[in-house]
């Protein structure tokens, strides 16, 4: 399993990344992290909602109360024009840690110095 630490690093991208492909909702997000993990990210209603309500207050995201045919109300969450901003932004952050923790590992083992790096 992934540590809390990166879970709640990770948090803001992914939800970003997810509605960046379209308007959802929260058990949906949910059920969309564990089937891209693989199970490893393990989310629940009390760690997603207050971060989407977070988001939704910092113009992020916006969601609305649709109602359903069984007469029930879901609310739906989208990415806003400045969520998506934040998201090219978020994208660029972790490309550039991924680039360095590949570097670092894959020249783990060998005698290189850092500084040839």
């Amino acid at each position: 399993m992934i540590t809390k630490q990166l879970v709640a690093a990770s948090t803001k991208p992914l939800l970003l990344s997810i509605l960046a492909y379209g308007e959802n909702y929260g058990y949906q997000i949910i059920k969309e992290v564990e089937r891209l993990s693989e199970g490893e990210l393990q989310w629940t209603d009390a760690m997603l909602y207050p971060v989407l309500h977070r988001m939704e207050k910092e113009n992020l995201i916006r969601s609305k109360w649709v109602k359903r045919d069984n007469g029930r109300k879901r609310k739906y969450y989208q990415i806003t024009p400045e969520g998506e901003k934040a998201l090219e932004k978020e994208q660029k952050q972790w490309k550039n840690v991924d680039q360095v923790m590949r570097v670092l590992w894959n020249k783990k083992g060998t005698e290189t110095d850092l500084s040839e790096l």
